[in-house]
């Protein structure tokens, strides 16, 4: 889809009805530039980036000084929470929230992501540019494409023999899947370091994956016997999993399927595909800013807390032009995920039917 620039015509393949919402985006983006909503917040990152590295200092002497102790899985599940949240510092930086300059944004995501976690930015930014560019699409967002899980009824029906009994269980098993999303991440990121494919910075990506990857491990085995370092390299793991796929995945999946070839304006495609989380301070950290999704896809480099400030406009905007904003509480969207992938797993078509396609399709 091109970018939107401004008020349209309507013509015969272009409906007034979508020429009406780009012209009112027009009007909501004048609005939010005209603010100080898109100014950078560099106190409010400094001090997280800052913060986030002294905790993950501070894990390491507390295994140091606790030692030989069960009481070391304690730490691994605070490892995990300090994992999710450099990871979400990650993610603001590969939008270009935290600084001005895009170089000093991609260089802190791809250190924070690479050396700390063992993720590849590379393969993160390709990735999730094509989701903001056209999330919930079938057959560009690669959120909802083949994978474990069928995210699409089509998807759903193609699969046969144990993928089809997977798939009909898929709703039940998404949780449980999440505690192998921490490794699923790092394997996708060595994949594209040893890849032919381009990928800018590939030695300084690579060398900053290969330091986590191996360091990690070793220190746990020279500071803690066996059973216990791997213990402790299985928590960290299997809740970081959880604590960032499950950041994202409450966001998108149960809401509007957009076929691969329809044309949707970009305040629609944004806001019907996407689902707020609602909560108070907790849920703000837990989710690191996603829960404020739609917001954050129509000014994806907004710095995360002005996100906050945002919302009534955004609110305010839908509601002036009919444009159905959703928000659910964390529980109402995890079980909207569930159940959505144990209907699309069974074949049931158009599980969640997009108004989108009875407005334009023809």
């Amino acid at each position: 889809m091109s970018r939107i620039t401004g008020q349209q015509s309507a013509t015969p393949d272009r409906p007034a009805a979508r020429v009406r919402y780009v012209g009112s985006f027009t009007e909501l983006s004048r609005q939010v530039k005209d603010s100080d909503l898109l100014d950078r917040r560099y106190g409010w990152y400094w001090s997280r980036i800052i913060g986030i590295v002294l905790a993950y200092a501070a894990v390491w002497v507390a295994v140091v000084i606790i030692g030989d102790s069960w009481w070391q899985l304690v730490v691994a599940g605070v490892l995990a929470v300090i994992s999710a949240q450099i990871g979400f510092l990650g993610h603001d930086a590969a939008h270009r929230q935290v600084f001005r300059s895009w170089q000093w944004n991609e260089w802190t995501s791809r250190v924070l992501s690479g050396l700390f976690l063992g993720l590849s930015y590379g393969w993160w930014d390709k990735k999730h540019s094509m989701h903001h560019a056209a999330p919930n699409q079938e057959g560009i967002d690669p959120d909802i494409a083949s994978g474990a899980l069928a995210f699409t009824p089509d998807l759903a029906r193609a699969r046969q023999g144990m993928g089809a009994a997977f798939a009909r269980r898929q709703g039940w098993l998404f949780f449980p899947l999440l505690t192998l999303e921490g490794l699923n991440l790092q394997l996708r990121g060595v994949q594209t370091v040893t890849s032919r494919r381009p990928l800018p910075q590939r030695w300084a990506e690579a060398s900053l994956i290969g330091v986590r990857l191996v360091a990690y491990p070793i220190a746990l085995l020279l500071l803690l016997p066996p059973g216990k370092a791997g213990a402790f390299f299985g928590l960290h793991m299997a809740l970081f999993g959880v604590l960032l796929g499950g950041s994202f995945a409450p966001n998108h999946k149960g809401m509007p399927l957009v076929p691969h070839g329809m044309k949707v304006d970009f305040l629609r495609r944004q806001v019907l595909m996407s689902r707020n989380i609602v909560g108070g301070p907790l849920v703000d950290f837990a989710m690191g800013g996603l829960n404020r999704q739609i917001e954050h896809h129509l000014f994806p480099s907004m710095p995360r807390p002005n996100l906050r400030r945002v919302q009534p406009l955004v609110r305010a905007h839908c509601a002036k032009h009919n444009v159905t904003y959703t928000q659910k509480t964390l529980w109402q969207s995890y079980r909207m995920v569930i159940r959505y992938l144990n209907q699309v797993g069974i074949g049931a078509r158009d599980p969640f039917d997009c108004p989108l396609v009875r407005r334009y399709r023809g």
